[in-house]
């Protein structure tokens, strides 16, 4: 699956696809709306691909010091004000799934 469908995925169907990682899925629910369901999942992938989604999530609430931590964590500096959120969840999605 590529980041295109996951992301199209999220918005007309009512549950992430069959079949794809968990970091698929915390990508899933938080292109959903399910921000709390996509924390959840998020720690469960392991390594610096958890930690990323993990601060893009703390960034999407504008928990930016909580965001920080995990951009550390992933080995990330965290984005700019010129880079949206919807540009690095399909920075993310095209790293961790395509």
């Amino acid at each position: 699956m590529k980041a295109e469908e996951l992301s199209q995925s999220a918005a007309t169907d009512a549950a992430p696809p069959e079949g794809i990682s968990i970091a698929a899925k915390a990508l899933w629910q938080a292109r959903a709306g399910n921000w709390d369901a996509s924390h959840d999942l998020c720690q469960d992938v392991p390594g610096a691909a958890g930690s990323w989604i993990h601060a893009w999530l703390h960034r999407q609430e504008g928990d930016l010091g909580n965001a920080g931590y995990w951009y550390s964590r992933a080995g990330r500096e965290m984005p700019g004000k010129g880079v949206s959120l919807d540009e690095e969840w399909m920075a993310i999605a095209r790293e961790l799934v395509d």
